[in-house]
């Protein structure tokens, strides 16, 4: 399960990190079309769409790499107790959010297929298209938080402690 679980994290991270290069792709294209005079309709709408989807497949990953922002002065100063206390109200609150938002995506991304809509702009895209990266990222997300929150209920550490604690230190020399 492990695995699995680490897999998902990599390929949605991954998924994200190639909409992200789409995004370049896209914006290189449409700059060298309007050098070209070739008319490059609805690439920024692409983009728009590319930039949506890079930025929620990759929440899960950060996450686990513990690259999210975190205000965490509370939780530093409390003792081990409270600190597993405080981390399990977090990651359990979070987990219910991100998992109302990412029911609420699949449930956007199902009416938007089922009624066949489509976008505003100047090339009609099926809505459930570019809704479907989002609510791929929130499902993910809302997974890894289960995890951390499982993980911490168990007495191991989370994804993110472990990343704290392997991270090393940048070595600086005296000049």
């Amino acid at each position: 399960m492990r695995r699995f679980l680490d897999a998902l994290y990599v390929a949605s991270g991954a998924l994200g990190g190639l909409f992200l290069v789409l995004i370049g792709v896209l914006v290189l294209l449409e700059i060298v079309g309007r050098e070209l005079r070739f008319a490059a309709y609805s690439f920024d709408e692409f983009a728009g769409y590319c930039m949506a989807a890079s930025s929620f497949l990759a929440l899960a990953h950060t996450l686990r790499h513990n690259e999210h922002i975190r205000v965490s002065l509370l939780i530093e100063k409390a003792g081990p107790r409270a600190r597993k206390v405080l981390e399990v109200l977090c990651l359990g609150v979070a987990a219910l959010l991100v998992g109302y938002f990412a029911a609420f995506s699949c449930h956007m991304v199902y009416y938007s297929w089922r009624f066949h809509e489509v976008s505003q702009g100047l090339t009609p895209i099926p809505l459930w298209i570019p809704q479907t990266g989002m609510a791929l990222g929130l499902v993910v997300m809302t997974i890894a938080l289960l995890d951390d929150l499982v993980a911490i209920l168990c007495g191991a550490d989370t994804s993110y402690q472990r990343a704290e604690k392997t991270k090393t230190m940048p070595v600086t020399e005296n000049l």
